[in-house]
């Protein structure tokens, strides 16, 4: 397993987005993907490890493989197919918001070695921000790149990037002005 001070955590991005709002995340989901898959890239370049972390949509005894399949079946399919897992992605399983809840994520980034963390995905507003929430709270340094982060809403995105900004200290810099080996440098 490398080694890395930093993990890529894409968080419910394999998403039905079946629900009341779902189309509004949809149409702002898109768009990101693109950059989000750009960033992944390059963060894989560069050694970084990646995590998808993902609601189960009650699926308790599903592996990540059939998630994304059922997903798939939902309005969310055209991001999905923009963000499948690669093989040596990590895939960890989430009961609720929060990325740390009830899963093995905090086990496994220390396996990994990981001390920092930068956060992408779906819903700014809701899991990210509770992740985000949960990384800070287990002293994880935070890059939280505004442009891989996306709400039901621009104005609840906005929101909960600036309670990012100041309650959890979250890096908000754009993921093509991310400076990965200034990140991977610092202790």
């Amino acid at each position: 397993m490398t080694q890395s001070n930093t993990a890529l955590l894409i968080i419910d991005i394999i998403n039905k987005m079946d629900f009341d709002g779902g189309e509004n995340l949809l149409k702002n989901a898109l768009p990101m993907a693109d950059r989000l898959k750009k960033f992944k890239k390059r963060t894989k370049e560069k050694g970084i490890p990646v995590i998808y972390v993902n609601d189960n949509f009650g699926l308790w005894q599903d592996n990540a493989a059939q998630i994304v399949e059922e997903c798939k079946k939902g309005t969310g399919r055209p991001v999905i197919e923009k963000m499948i897992p690669d093989e040596d992605d990590f895939f960890v399983i989430k009961p609720k918001h929060s990325g740390f809840f009830g899963t093995q994520l905090d086990i496994l980034l220390h396996q990994l070695g990981v001390s920092k963390l930068i956060l992408t995905g779906t819903t700014g507003d809701i899991c990210v921000l509770f992740t985000g929430n949960g990384a800070y709270m287990r002293g994880y340094d935070l890059n939280i790149p505004e442009d891989c982060v996306v709400s039901e809403s621009e104005e609840d995105n906005e929101n909960a990037l600036k309670i990012m900004r100041r309650s959890i200290f979250a890096d908000t810099t754009p993921s093509d002005q991310l400076d990965l080996d200034q990140l991977l440098e610092k202790k």
